[in-house]
């Protein structure tokens, strides 16, 4: 018998992964796992575009809204979670699907993450010491220096994965990338990687359409509830940070707006730079279907 298939289905943000997922779910009979790191926080559902109930309803979906985030979490606690939740699947279904846009959670599941060395409390404070006084430059430039590779898709805003990615440089005297890929683990299914394509000026349309569809759906509302918790490592997101500039004065809402159109811009440019990192993603239009005909071809 034949080992079970994983399909990856990701792409950059906005670019219809959620409605293709569902649609590929529906054809094959089949469950979601989702790959997406902020979606799993039940606080943050309009911000992170998550499934609604209707498209709940339609498809069975793992790691939505099933976190808080009040309860600390991580990729490596992912990865265990999703293996565990594969197996179980993999017991009724001969095809899953992984879909999101968290390049890091992808990689967990497909490859394993390396346990990396702990962080050094002494350096830790320092790095962090440079970011409370506005050196974030400084810092980058050090990554920049010592792994150009991580440095190119990190998301800069982002300042626990800069602070993690020069500790571990410093650490050990090696790149983050190397040691992060220094041991795939093999995975008791096939894989198969999708990836969503659309031209630049389309995404980011649809991004600036979503943006202003979030705004009446209540985005800002829902940004106002989280604002007392705006300290929180998973509230650092594009479409929070933003309006909560705007909360504590220091831009207009319709500014503040614009800001999340940018930076999501940004954020989805950074995504593709990623995926096309792995040559062994296949390119697909939004609106493709499961190509049934080719099942038997996917690679370990």
């Amino acid at each position: 018998m034949s080992a079970p298939t994983l399909l990856v289905l990701t792409g950059p943000t906005a670019s219809g992964k959620t409605a293709a997922a569902i649609r590929w779910a529906e054809q094959l009979r089949t469950e979601i796992v989702s790959a997406d790191s902020r979606q799993l926080y039940r606080e943050m559902r309009i911000g992170t575009a998550a499934p609604d109930e209707a498209e709940l309803r339609r498809v069975p979906h793992h790691f939505i809204g099933n976190r808080s985030i009040h309860e600390p979490y991580n990729v490596y606690r992912y990865e265990q979670e999703a293996m565990d939740l594969l197996q179980e699947l993999f017991q009724h279904h001969d095809y899953v699907i992984l879909a999101g846009g968290s390049g890091l959670y992808i990689d967990a599941v497909c490859n394993g993450i390396d346990l990396l060395p702990d962080p050094d409390p002494a350096l830790r404070e320092t790095l962090h010491r440079m970011l409370r006084e506005d050196r974030k430059e400084e810092l980058l430039h050090m990554l920049k220096e010592k792994d150009p590779d991580y440095y190119a898709i990190v998301d800069q805003s982002n300042p626990v994965r800069l602070i993690r990615a020069l500790e571990v440089c410093i650490q050990t005297g090696q790149s983050f990338t190397s040691l992060r890929k220094s041991q795939q683990k093999q995975r008791p299914f096939r894989i198969r990687k999708f990836c969503l394509n659309l031209p630049k000026e389309t995404l980011y349309q649809r991004i600036d359409e979503r943006v202003d569809r979030m705004m009446r759906q209540g985005l800002e509302e829902e940004a106002r509830a989280l604002y007392p918790y705006r300290q929180l490592n998973a509230l650092n997101t594009v479409g929070y940070k933003e309006l909560f500039a705007h909360f504590d004065g220091q831009c207009s809402l319709e500014e503040s707006v614009q800001a999340i159109k940018n930076n999501t811009h940004h954020y989805a440019k950074r995504q593709i730079t990623w995926f096309k990192r792995d040559t062994s993603y296949q390119w697909i239009s939004p609106e493709s279907p499961f190509n049934e005909t080719d099942k038997t071809e996917a690679s370990a």
